[in-house]
């Protein structure tokens, strides 16, 4: 992995990010590859580009109508010469402020000269699990924090 590498995978995701704004479905499908896999906290997914597509036209017609995405990189990783995995926390809004209360899995593939998704996952985060969860594990014996 080079920093031009992880440069190039930002401004992919980036421009995913921009398509999402401008209520482009075509140029939001463009950046994923044509057998990605799309999955979202719903439940719902599509299986290639021209389905994510389709999939985008009422969202950004309708419910999702002049909604932006906001994103922030958790980590990123090349797990294959061509291939990284980026986990994010994001969400979608309308107003000035984006909660971010997802929490996404990008596996992107270099594709030619560009970096393209070709999977996508993404989950919305249950506050009261994560409490929880948070709470058992302060309670063991050797409870980390990382």
């Amino acid at each position: 992995m080079t920093t031009d590498e992880q440069a190039e995978v930002l401004v992919a995701l980036d421009r995913i990010r921009a398509a999402w704004d401008a209520g482009d479905a075509d140029a939001y499908a463009a950046e994923f590859t044509e057998d990605a896999s799309y999955v979202i906290f719903a439940g719902l997914h599509d299986l290639g580009q021209a389905a994510i597509r389709r999939a985008h036209i009422p969202v950004f017609g309708t419910w999702q109508r002049g909604s932006r995405m906001s994103m922030r990189m958790l980590d990123l990783r090349f797990i294959a010469p061509g291939v990284a995995v980026v986990l994010t926390e994001g969400g979608i809004g309308k107003g000035a402020r984006i909660r971010h209360d997802k929490v996404q899995t990008f596996v992107m593939v270099r594709d030619g000269a560009t970096w393209r998704c070709a999977a996508f996952q993404n989950t919305k985060k249950n506050r009261f699990f994560i409490a929880m969860n948070r709470r058992a594990i302060d309670r063991m014996p050797d409870a980390r924090h990382d």
